[in-house]
Parts: C-alpha cells; sequence; structure tokens
C-alpha cells in the first residue's frame, strides 16, 4: 500500500512540474535604452549594428530570443530628423517583407514569383505616433534556406524630444501562432 501511493504521489509530482515549466515562460523585459517594457517567453540576446535606413546609417538595436519553435524579436533605432519617421517605417517594412519573399502592397500588381501582397492594420500603441505606417500584418514567406516562414509583425514610433524612435516587433514561426502573437504585441508598452 505504502508503495503504492509514492507511484501515485510521485506520479502528481511529475505532472505539477511539468505544467510549472511551459514552454513560453512569459516575462516583463524592461528595455531602458528603448524607452520600452515587452513581454518575452525566453531570455533575450542583444545585439546592436550599423543599418541604412531610409537613407542613413543607424545603429539598430535587437533584443531577440527562441522558444517553442518561434524566434521573437524587438528593434529600434533613433532619429535625429522626426520628419523622416514615416518613410524609416515604410522602408524597414519593405526590407523585412522582401527578405521573406512577400509583396509590399502597392498600386502596381506584385512581381512573378512574389508572394500575395501583406494586408496591413493599423498599430499604434499608447503612446506612439499615429502614423499610416505605423502597421501590424501576418504573411506567409520563405527564410533564405527555402523553408516556410509565417512572420507576425509590427512597426511603430514615437517622438522623444527632438528624435524619433522607431521599433520593429516579430514572431517568426513555422506556421501562424495568432495568440502567442496577440501576448507579445500586447505586452509592448512604451515608457
Amino acid at each position: 500500500m505504502k508503495t503504492r501511493w509514492m507511484v501515485v504521489a510521485s506520479a502528481a509530482l511529475a505532472v505539477v512540474l511539468a505544467a510549472c515549466s511551459p514552454a513560453l515562460n512569459w516575462r516583463s523585459v524592461a528595455v531602458p535604452e528603448a524607452a520600452l517594457q515587452v513581454m518575452l517567453p525566453c531570455k533575450p540576446d542583444n545585439a546592436v549594428r550599423t543599418v541604412e535606413l531610409a537613407g542613413a546609417p543607424l545603429a539598430l538595436s535587437l533584443l531577440s530570443c527562441d522558444a517553442d519553435g518561434a524566434t521573437f524579436a524587438v528593434s529600434y533605432a533613433t532619429l535625429t530628423d522626426p520628419a523622416r519617421a514615416g518613410v524609416a517605417l515604410e522602408h524597414w517594412r519593405a526590407a523585412t517583407l522582401a527578405r521573406i519573399g512577400v509583396a509590399v502592397p502597392a498600386a502596381s500588381a506584385p512581381a512573378s514569383g512574389a508572394a500575395a501582397p501583406a494586408q496591413m492594420q493599423p498599430f499604434v500603441p499608447a503612446g506612439a505616433l499615429a502614423l499610416p505606417q505605423a502597421v501590424r500584418t501576418t504573411v506567409q514567406g520563405k527564410r533564405p534556406d527555402g523553408t516556410a516562414v509565417t512572420a507576425h509583425t509590427a512597426w511603430f514610433a514615437r517622438a522623444l524630444g527632438s528624435e524619433v524612435r522607431v521599433y520593429h516587433a516579430v514572431v517568426f514561426a513555422d506556421k501562424a501562432r495568432p495568440a502567442v502573437a496577440d501576448t507579445f504585441f500586447a505586452g509592448l508598452e512604451l515608457r
């Protein structure tokens, strides 16, 4: 009887422990230099690199991590010319979508072989600028190795004194993960 009770107790403990270690362990991550709070399901790595955005070289900072078969990332850069915010977001969106073979909506038809144009919806978190280029979308594309990828992605901006900070947030996964993306995007808070 005692042995049977120990087996049952051990099995129950194993179930409880498994429930305490979910594949997506959401946590709030402060990013003071970005004036941002973000919810991530994993501990992020940080990187900085110089990129060209809307015709100007900028230091682009990136936080990213991988969990449960998805990559979660938030990038940001500071523009000294606030008038360039919309152009920068548009350029960033076009570059991101082109990298996975998705056409950006335009007056002309997409190039032959390109995926259907992305459908955009406004994305303006509290404190962000209400720019027409501040959008969120979900698209299917291809990674450089040719495998399928779904990108849940958003671009937005905010004024900071005489400068503007532009942001890009994305969840890359093999298949659409709308509930995961909703949690990720809802956790973006400008400070």
